[in-house]
């Protein structure tokens, strides 16, 4: 039977190029995946997870135009397959191959494109997609902190990354849903917020505060509010690119992913500048103000809290979370799943990659020799206890997944045969297509 609720967790795989694109980041090989894989999956299935955000390294499989390099990918995706873990496909996470540059590059979109009809048709099983990771965060960090690819800390250098990051997401969605029709696009953004420290602060964290939003607004073909655009407006983007993101959204096969950590909230000072807040309003009330904005369903795609000296602490946030998951649903949010972020520790995220110091980061669900944690434990007893009660909640929102192993079945074609035949349908087009009003 097709689980309802999607208990997820991830494969670290973020990939940017640091120190001027002279040194790549790759935490799939920091984390030791490579060369553990099997054992990766393994754990995967001994939590009672069959969900899994996981993709291939970009960089060493995407070799230019048209080119790719599947060996890894065939291993590995053959693999859950076999073991019907249903993967949500992370394509672009953080990097591009060095051929492509950085995401100033405006070929980028295209050519992303042709990759995700390559990949959806190599392996046309495969349902679930994160095209881009974090879409709003990828442009900040790249474009406007200065931290990594192209390193640049301009507005318009962050504009230009932000709408080819999106186009790219966008077109991507298209090629996947041209092989696959039912595809479901997961969304994973940052969900954020600004606190004013001071009343000349209220200014700056208005603006940053509405800036959040502009990825998903864009790629949900949303209106942005009037000082967005003339923020886009006047740092590089036309007016023939803004309504792109009108007419080219495709809401109807999406689910509203949004990761929130400690660091998701921010202090405002009047100068503009900001530093951590820690939590004060918490997932529910932002997560509430994203549902009401772009009113889709909702999956809680990232979440994770160092295991600290007491050995408890990450156990705390994840009930934590948990609770406020449970608080939105009983709200009245569709929420469809959630995930613990990742499976296994990561590496230099303390730096926010930035600085290759090799420091290990106790976050995931195992330690790097794959000894499980407390948080794995307490996970893997979430997951028993509440796995047959939410989907009684929830008998109306069963998200039409179809597993690996029914991928096959007639009824499993039937169901691509009508999602392309609506795709076909000319007459719906409009209403489709039609942007969302704020």
């Amino acid at each position: 039977m097709t689980p309802q609720f999607l208990f997820a967790t991830g494969i670290e795989n973020s990939n940017p190029t640091i120190q001027n694109g002279r040194l790549r980041v790759d935490e799939m090989e920091k984390c030791g995946h490579y060369a553990h894989w099997r054992q990766d999956f393994d754990l995967v299935e001994e939590l009672g997870i069959c969900f899994l955000r996981y993709g291939p390294p970009i960089h060493t499989t995407w070799l230019g135009p048209g080119k790719y390099d599947w060996e890894f990918a065939d291993q590995t995706f053959g693999e859950l397959g076999r073991r019907n873990i249903a993967p949500i496909v992370d394509l672009c996470h953080f990097g591009l191959p060095d051929w492509l540059g950085n995401f100033q590059n405006g070929d980028f979109p295209q050519l992303f494109a042709d990759y995700a009809r390559a990949f959806a048709a190599r392996f046309p099983w495969v349902q679930l997609y994160t095209p881009v990771n974090e879409m709003f965060i990828c442009a900040q960090f790249s474009a406007l902190y200065g931290w990594w690819n192209e390193q640049l800390t301009s507005d318009q250098a962050f504009v230009t990354a932000l709408k080819y990051i999106v186009k790219a997401n966008v077109l991507a969605m298209r090629a996947i849903s041209e092989v696959r029709p039912d595809a479901l696009f997961i969304q994973s953004e940052s969900s954020e917020y600004f606190h004013a420290e001071n009343p000349a602060a209220i200014g700056p964290a208005e603006l940053m505060n509405a800036r959040r939003f502009l990825s998903l607004d864009l790629n949900y073909g949303r209106r942005v509010d009037s000082e967005m655009y003339e923020y886009l407006m006047d740092n590089g983007m036309t007016r023939e690119e803004y309504h792109f993101f009108l007419k080219n959204h495709l809401r109807h096969q999406c689910i509203m992913g949004n990761d929130y950590y400690k660091t998701n909230e921010h202090r405002v000072r009047a100068d503009g500048s900001t530093t951590a807040s820690g939590e004060i309003f918490g997932y529910h009330v932002i997560t509430r103000q994203y549902h009401d904005r772009y009113r889709l369903p909702v999956m809680h795609t990232e979440t994770n809290l160092y295991q600290g000296p007491c050995g408890d602490e990450a156990v705390n946030w994840l009930w934590k979370e948990w609770a406020n998951v449970l608080r939105v649903r009983n709200d009245g949010v569709p929420i469809i799943g959630f995930t613990w972020y990742s499976l296994t520790d990561q590496v230099d995220w303390d730096s926010a990659l930035r600085e290759p110091n090799g420091t290990v980061n106790p976050l995931g669900l195992y330690d790097l020799n794959r000894n499980i944690r407390p948080v794995g434990e307490a996970y893997k007893q979430l997951i028993r206890d509440w796995r047959q009660v939410l989907p009684a909640q929830s008998v109306c929102l069963q998200v039409p997944i179809v597993m690996p192993h029914d991928s096959n079945e007639q009824w499993a074609q039937q169901k691509q045969d009508d999602a392309q035949q609506q795709r076909q349908d000319k007459s719906t087009a409009a209403a489709n297509t039609a942007s969302v009003e704020p």
